[in-house]
């Protein structure tokens, strides 16, 4: 199963069903509603039973309902024979067997059940579980060397460059003075080795933020070894102790990472407030945002995770707009659709960002908004 990843819902949003026959499955794993395996099969077999039902009841053998048929198929087949549940809060599942696309999305936090059929994937429900940006953590002393990834809520360690570094009382016929400086320079390299695999993990994630585990003391030594980009990843500093879990790790710095996460949004806001201020690159309201996505003009979405209203969805060229009548380009009568959905999909298909915000009506003032490109 694939994780949620911006780069996965740009994949499903450029999807499109010719025939409108893209099947999107969302499911609910909380235990405590489906504790056992015959539990979670009749759920699947609910959710399955409401498409039969909305598309398949007519029966006919068109295109359209072949692919629909054909998707059911292949969703009940992998429930009864490669679905594992492996710790997931919720799972979803983007099938169109007409098209031969499949993909299945391990979430990580509890979804509604929800099934649809259209022309695109619903991929709204995803957007607030998106990361792209990896999040590390680095556990550094004079001895200790462990590089932590944060997977599916839990940290695994991905590198370890822990060595034993002799102590005073092993120092022999050394002078004091001799000995202290080949144990600072047995403890530099450490650092030095420990930084050199740190700033490769980075590299190699492309975009991550860090939080350095450490004792104050080492501080600006352990700085001294890392990159730049390394050092512009740092989100925060924390101690513990030397022989903490990696659980206990991530209840140390969760609060580190709340609090990045929440000055990113609050950057991205004055971003956003500024351009307002100057009614310059940004919209907020249905009306001018969908407008500004559509024609690609959308650098950066805000919205509320939970908006909920409804806005209108060319057949043909799948342009969004907020009030209905024919579409503005090609005459088609439109479509009444989700309207954070069709935000997305026109934000993600034209290589723009989104930045889901909790309580974001009150904090913008309005359901969504918009920092533009031009």
């Amino acid at each position: 199963m694939a994780d949620v990843t911006w780069n996965l819902l740009r994949e499903l949003a450029d999807f499109r069903s010719a025939d409108a026959s893209a099947v999107s499955f969302y499911v609910r794993l909380d235990p405590s509603e489906t504790p056992t395996p015959q539990a979670l099969s009749t759920r699947f077999n609910s959710l399955l039973t409401q498409v039969e039902k909305a598309h398949l009841s007519n029966g006919g053998d068109g295109r359209r309902t072949t692919s629909i048929r054909g998707s059911l198929d292949r969703v009940r087949e992998w429930v009864e024979g490669e679905f594992d549940r492996d710790g997931s809060r919720g799972v979803a599942v983007f099938v169109s067997s007409g098209e031969d696309f499949w993909r299945v999305v391990r979430v990580p936090d509890v979804v509604d059940d929800h099934v649809e059929v259209d022309r695109q994937f619903a991929v709204a429900p995803l957007v607030p579980l998106a990361r792209d940006d990896a999040v590390f953590v680095a556990q550094m002393d004079r001895e200790r060397g462990s590089i932590f990834r944060l997977v599916d809520g839990h940290l695994e360690e991905v590198a370890d460059e822990s060595e034993e570094v002799q102590g005073q009382h092993e120092q022999g016929g050394w002078s004091q003075a001799r000995y202290q400086r080949h144990i600072e320079e047995l403890v530099r390299g450490h650092l030095k080795a420990v930084g050199e695999e740190l700033d490769g993990e980075l590299r190699r994630a492309r975009t991550a933020r860090l939080v350095i585990v450490a004792p104050d003391e080492l501080r600006s030594e352990i700085e001294a070894q890392l990159s730049a980009e390394t050092k512009d990843s740092i989100v925060g500093w924390a101690r513990a102790e030397p022989h903490s879990s990696p659980r206990d790790l991530l209840e140390i710095v969760r609060p580190l990472l709340d609090e990045a996460r929440v000055r990113h949004e609050e950057d991205q806001l004055a971003r956003w407030r500024e351009h307002r201020g100057r009614d310059a690159r940004a919209t907020a309201g249905w009306n001018d945002t969908l407008e500004a996505a559509s024609d690609g003009r959308v650098e950066l979405l805000l919205a509320s995770e939970s908006a909920g209203d409804v806005a209108y969805r060319c057949p043909q060229c799948l342009r969004a707009v907020a009030d209905p009548g024919v579409c503005p380009l090609d005459g088609a009568e439109l479509e009444e659709h989700d309207a954070l959905d069709l935000a997305v999909h026109q934000t993600l298909c034209h290589g723009g960002s989104i930045l889901p915000l909790a309580e974001g009506r009150e904090r913008l003032g309005e359901t969504v908004g918009a920092i533009l490109r031009f």
